[in-house]
């Protein structure tokens, strides 16, 4: 059942996709009504609970903006892709509108990047961070290249990349995504200027042109915080008042007259060292041509997707010749 505040002319839409309407009092049982144990995110899009319902264990998005609702219902019934979050169905009612996703156990990789032991999360090994990098990479070539309306997701951040067992990525937050038609070729120009400060290439701040180019600039700000541990934004040691951006930081390296030695000055000190010097350079390369100010310049997601499975299998040669009582051995998450 659908309740009557649902916007009807919408829901016809999806009535033929594989989501499925739930009832209020279906998603209000599996969340314990929304008790605040249950509550797992909160975001500019929503808060996001942890729910069961039958045997499965879902999170379900709660949130009052249309807009972003059928954004992202829209992209996602449209989706299926082992690195896509799962989307399972929606309801509306008492004002609210709820999204129900797979549950993804370990959280975000923004989580287990920046400042992880204090969150009781182990730092990611090596080639934990190169598999993840290739997981999202797949999950974005996927929306852009193989849906049938070209999917542009606006909103690439390390907090929108999920973590399942493995650890294997997800990409999610699809609340800003707009789908183009593939016989439409224009930019698409957006009304507003949105997105994530630290990951907004320069073209949606200036002219608020939006793109598939977008997400790949993004997606080279994911890579240089998986390259430092750094945030997209950080503040400046000399001016604390004042927050620079790792775009910056990156594009230094390759203007450095020695960038392989000003590369190792800025790498993740939770790695300890152990890490393949090659590949991780290799790794800086791909970010510093996503992060190109020109997007003509910019490459293609498949292009990265083949760049970056080059480097994983170079990164798990690299960690079998260690033997696999190593510190650096990727395994797999501790329970949670």
């Amino acid at each position: 059942m659908i309740h009557s505040n649902f916007v009807n002319a919408d829901v016809s839409v999806f009535e033929s996709e594989r989501a499925i309407a739930y009832s209020l009092e279906e998603i209000a049982w599996a969340t314990n009504n929304f008790h605040e144990s249950r509550k797992i995110g909160e975001g500019g899009y929503g808060s996001v609970y942890y729910g069961v319902i039958g045997e499965q264990r879902v999170a379900v998005k709660k949130k009052r903006s249309n807009k972003e609702f059928f954004a992202e219902l829209k992209a996602l019934c449209k989706i299926n892709h082992i690195n896509v979050v799962e989307l399972l169905g929606y309801a509306a009612g008492n004002g609210h509108l709820y999204l129900v996703y797979e549950y993804i156990q370990n959280g975000s990789l923004s989580e287990h990047l920046h400042d992880p032991l204090l969150k009781g999360k182990q730092p990611l090994s090596w080639t934990a961070r190169a598999t993840i990098a290739l997981d999202a990479a797949k999950g974005i070539e996927y929306i852009h290249d193989h849906t049938k309306s070209r999917c542009v997701h606006r909103d690439i951040k390390t907090s929108n990349i999920l973590l399942a067992e493995g650890p294997r990525a997800k990409v999610a937050g699809f609340g800003l995504a707009k789908l183009v038609e593939r016989t439409n070729e224009d930019d698409l120009i957006a009304t507003s200027l949105v997105g994530t400060p630290g990951y907004l290439p320069p073209e949606s701040v200036k002219e608020l042109q939006v793109t598939t180019k977008t997400d790949v600039f993004a997606f080279g700000v994911v890579l240089a915080e998986l390259i430092t541990g750094q945030r997209a934004l950080i503040r400046d040691n000399r001016e604390p008042k004042r927050m620079k951006s790792l775009v910056s930081v990156v594009k230094r390296i390759f203007e450095d007259e020695n960038p392989e030695t000003a590369l190792e000055s800025i790498i993740d000190c939770n790695l300890g060292g152990n890490y393949p010097v090659v590949d991780v350079f290799k790794t800086a390369k791909i970010a510093a041509w996503c992060l190109s100010e020109d997007p003509c310049n910019r490459p293609e997601m498949r292009e990265i997707v083949v760049e970056l499975s080059q480097i994983v299998t170079s990164s798990i040669e690299w960690e079998a010749s260690l033997g696999g009582d190593s510190q650096v051995f990727s395994g797999v998450f501790s329970g949670r």
